[in-house]
């Protein structure tokens, strides 16, 4: 399974924590583009990572619903 879905996902997280120390307007624009390069890095992900990824978010959406229904 290729694994370089994780090399823009490291860089945008790095970029992100680099500029986090900086308080300003290029802070907003970094997380803006970390959420894109998030995005872009689960569509390149493979389909075993998606499927995963798919029933962890199943089950705790399910579990946070029962949690909140009762």
């Amino acid at each position: 399974m290729p694994l370089f879905f994780l090399m823009t996902l490291v860089t945008g997280l790095m970029t992100s924590y680099l500029f986090k120390i900086n308080d300003g307007e290029i802070t907003n624009i970094v997380g803006v583009f970390t959420a894109i390069i998030f995005i872009v890095s689960l569509v390149l992900a493979p389909w075993q990572f998606q499927f995963g990824l798919l029933i962890f978010v199943v089950i705790v959406s399910n579990k946070l619903l029962k949690k909140n229904w009762f």
